[in-house]
C-alpha cells in the first residue's frame, strides 16, 4: 500500500454478463449478475459508536435491490445446505439496496439492463462509475479507460443506457482525492478535472439522473483542500457529493465532514456511505492495514433518504458489504464474496 494512498480498490472481474429469467408475478428478463466491487479505502483512525436505523420503506429508500447480487446468492447457498441461521444473518445484507459498480467492462447495454430492472420493480438504480483513466494511480485498482477519448465514449454509453429512467450516480471514487493527495501525476491533473466535469455534464443531460462527485472521507484530506478541486471537477453542475465511500467512518463524523465541505461548495447536499460504519473504523493492529477486512466492524444505518439533516440527501450502501477488500485476514481477492466476513458484519462485529 502506498504511503500516499491509504486506500485500495479491487479491480473488476470480467465474466460475461448474462440476462437471466426472473419470476416475479410475470416472467421478465433479470439484470446481469452482480460484478466485483472495489475494496475499502482511506485511513481508519478514531472509532465511535454507531446506531442502527429501523427498516425503511420504498419512500425512504427507493433504491433497487438486485435479486442476483452476491449476498442473495450466498443466502440461497446457505438455505440449500440447511444453514438457516447463516442465511438469516446474510438477509440483513441481501435485503438492502446496494450500488452497482460500473467499470470499463460494463457497457451501456448492461447499464440499460440494470436500470430497466430497477424501473420494472418501481425503484431507482444506484450506480457507481469507476473507469477514470489511470485509475488508482496505477496501484491496487489500476485500470480504467485507456485514454480520455475512450472514457468520454464510455460515459456516453452509460448515460444512453440509463436513458430516461431514474438513477443515482456516484462518480469516480478516489478520482478527485488522488489529485489532492498528489498521487495523480501533474500532467494528468488538468485532464482528470476536465473528464470529471464533462462526465457530470453528460450524465445531467439525462432527465432523471442524480450525480454525486466523490469527495473522500473524514480521515482522508481536509475540506478546505477540496474546495477548488471539486469546483474544477464540476461540482457546480452536479447534484452534490459523496463521502465515506467504502470506508468505515461513523455517520456522525461523516456528517460533520460533509457539512464543512458543503459550506465551501455553495451549500451542496451530500450522501454518506453507511454500509460498514456501524462500529466505526478499526483502531487495533497495524493502522496501515485497517482498510482491509478489519475485524469487529458492523453494518451501518440502512439506506434511506430520511436522514434528519437537510444537507444529508441520503445514507447509502455504496460499498457492497461482504465483498472482500483484498487477500488479507483470510479473505479472497478484492471484490470476491467473503462469507465469514459478511456474517461478522451482519452480526454486528461479533
Amino acid at each position: 500500500m502506498s504511503a500516499r494512498t491509504p486506500a485500495c480498490r479491487a479491480g473488476f472481474a470480467l465474466p460475461a454478463a448474462a440476462l437471466l429469467l426472473l419470476l416475479s408475478g410475470c416472467t421478465s428478463p433479470a439484470p446481469p449478475p452482480a460484478r466485483d466491487a472495489p475494496g475499502a479505502r482511506g485511513p481508519s483512525p478514531a472509532p465511535a459508536a454507531q446506531g442502527r436505523s429501523a427498516a425503511t420503506g420504498p419512500r425512504d429508500a427507493p433504491y433497487w435491490v438486485n435479486p442476483e447480487g452476491k449476498a442473495a446468492r450466498a443466502v440461497a447457498g446457505h438455505l440449500a445446505a440447511g444453514r438457516t441461521a447463516e442465511a438469516a444473518l446474510l438477509r440483513r445484507i441481501s435485503s438492502r439496496p446496494q450500488a452497482e459498480w460500473l467499470g470499463p467492462d460494463r457497457s451501456g447495454t448492461e447499464t440499460r439492463a440494470l436500470t430497466e430492472a430497477a424501473t420494472r420493480a418501481g425503484r431507482e438504480a444506484l450506480l457507481v462509475l469507476y473507469a477514470i483513466p489511470n485509475r488508482d494511480c496505477g496501484l491496487h485498482s489500476a485500470g480504467g479507460a485507456t485514454d480520455a477519448a475512450a472514457y468520454g465514449a464510455w460515459v456516453d454509453g452509460v448515460a444512453r443506457g440509463i436513458g430516461g429512467r431514474r438513477a443515482t450516480v456516484v462518480l469516480e471514487p478516489d478520482a478527485v482525492m488522488h489529485v489532492v493527495d498528489g498521487c495523480t501525476e501533474g500532467r494528468l491533473r488538468v485532464e482528470r478535472y476536465a473528464l470529471l466535469k464533462e462526465a457530470v455534464q453528460r450524465l445531467k443531460r439525462q432527465p432523471a439522473t442524480t450525480v454525486y462527485l466523490d469527495a473522500g472521507n473524514a480521515g482522508w484530506g481536509r475540506p478546505a483542500d477540496l474546495r477548488l478541486p471539486l469546483r474544477e471537477a464540476g461540482i457546480a453542475e452536479a447534484d452534490g457529493f459523496a463521502v465515506n465511500v467504502s470506508n468505515f467512518r461513523t455517520t456522525a463524523e461523516s456528517t460533520a465532514y460533509g457539512r464543512q465541505l458543503s459550506a465551501l461548495v455553495g451549500g451542496k447536499p451530500f450522501v454518506i456511505d453507511t454500509s460498514r460504519n456501524g462500529n466505526g473504523p478499526a483502531t487495533e493492529g497495524d493502522p496501515a492495514e485497517n482498510w482491509c477486512n478489519p475485524p469487529g466492524r458492523a453494518l451501518g444505518a440502512a439506506p434511506t433518504r430520511s436522514t434528519g439533516d437537510p444537507l444529508v440527501a441520503a445514507h447509502l450502501w455504496i460499498k457492497r458489504p461482504g465483498e472482500s477488500d483484498g487477500p488479507c485476514r483470510g479473505g479472497p481477492e478484492a471484490g470476491e464474496w467473503f462469507d465469514a466476513y459478511a456474517r461478522e458484519l451482519a452480526g454486528g462485529g461479533r
